[in-house]
């Protein structure tokens, strides 16, 4: 039997959410909260095997805080962030948290009670938009990544012929400045495009921008 606390502010809401719940063979409703301390309060008193947690809940703690010292004081607890909030800063604000999963209230039925079963399994749930934006953010870092490993690769007179360069410098002046002939600085050019796998100037400049290397001191 999964034992669940429901948290919403709105009593509507959690005896909407009960009713659903209890005409579940395996699922039991332990209690209910209507804000975060009281949330913290009834885990702590029935140590249920997870909350349902509403996210929005203006009047007392908010469902995010709740959450982190839910987790914090009771680790084997699992959390069901429940919210119509399809929005990805509060996912992944309640997945760093510690929430095992997130769905949303226009979700139908039969999917809650799936996402129930699965997070109490251990196992985490998202609904779908959520899932592609998260595999989108885990790309975007994996790019970012790769980009900074590339960087690293560069010496550091790369760097600063990079900058120079971003910054309009030419390369009799880049030789100039840094005391190499314009040979050097060409071959400096091309092992840096090479090693960031860029082809023209105005990459460059835009990689520089990305960077922040127009206050790269030279």
């Amino acid at each position: 039997m999964i034992s669940i606390l429901i948290v919403d502010d709105h009593a509507v809401v959690r005896s909407g959410l009960r009713m659903l719940l209890e005409a579940q063979e395996d699922l039991e409703v332990a209690g209910e909260a209507s804000e975060g301390n009281e949330a913290y309060a009834k885990t702590e008193e029935y140590r249920p095997n997870l909350v349902l947690m509403d996210l929005s809940m203006p009047h007392g703690k908010d469902g995010l805080s709740a959450t982190s010292e839910i987790k914090k004081q009771f680790p084997d607890t699992y959390i069901l962030v429940l919210t119509m909030h399809d929005d990805e800063e509060y996912l992944f604000r309640a997945i760093q948290l510690g929430a095992s999963g997130c769905i949303l209230k226009n979700a139908p039925h039969d999917e809650l009670i799936k996402a129930i079963h699965q997070v109490a399994k251990g196992d985490a749930y998202l609904y779908p938009s959520a899932t592609k934006r998260l595999m989108e953010e885990y790309m975007s870092k994996i790019e970012e990544g790769k980009e900074g490993g590339r960087f690293s690769l560069l010496s550091d007179r790369e760097k600063e012929v990079l900058a120079l360069v971003a910054k309009g410098y030419s390369n009799k002046e880049i030789g100039e400045k840094l005391v190499i002939s314009v040979k050097t600085v060409e071959a400096h050019k091309a092992n840096v495009m090479e090693k960031l796998q860029l082809k023209t100037r105005p990459e460059l400049v835009e990689y520089a921008w990305k960077k922040g290397l127009f206050g790269y001191s030279i």
